[in-house]
């Protein structure tokens, strides 16, 4: 299966999108019951959209904070991945950050964007460098008022697959 392939697919039409959302919904599970769907994927941003369903609502009937930071690091690790793709480099995200400032009360919209210039700056050449890049992320969630509901940090650590040490135990 052609990553790249699918992403632009879905950058040019609605059955490309569907395509890359039932493909993400198998392959990261954990998200499966959130329903997040990508709404937006171009080459310097993603949005995804978490609805305001009872799965994904906390005790007193608002967007679960949990949801909304998965929500957030969704849509920065699915765009760096377009970016990187996923065959050279490995990402995996070292911490999370979040400031809760809006009750979400309807869907929640998680937007995160990246230049081309602040990509080569502070991704790329940290590879090229040393191995290895630790990436942040702002992502920025709003409902479907406009209210800004949370502003997130991810931290990513990205680095070539050969760079890549586990131990077997």
């Amino acid at each position: 299966m052609n990553f790249n392939k699918i992403i632009e697919n879905a950058r040019t039409s609605s059955f490309g999108m569907w395509k890359l959302n039932f493909l993400l919904q198998r392959f990261i599970p954990f998200n499966k019951p959130h329903n997040l769907k990508v709404i937006c994927i171009e080459p310097n941003k993603v949005q995804v959209k978490m609805p305001y369903i009872k799965s994904n609502l906390n005790h007193i009937k608002g967007l679960h904070a949990c949801g909304l930071a998965t929500a957030a690091e969704y849509s920065s690790g699915l765009l760096l991945l377009s970016r990187l793709g996923m065959k050279k480099y490995r990402i995996i995200m070292e911490s999370i950050e979040v400031k809760y400032f809006y009750q979400g009360k309807t869907d929640a919209i998680a937007t995160f964007e990246l230049s081309d210039e602040e990509y080569q700056t502070t991704v790329i050449s940290a590879i090229e460098k040393d191995g290895i890049a630790y990436k942040v992320c702002t992502i920025h969630l709003h409902d479907s008022q406009q209210n800004l509901l949370c502003t997130a940090k991810t931290n990513w650590q990205i680095k070539s697959w050969d760079q890549v040490k586990t131990k077997l135990t």
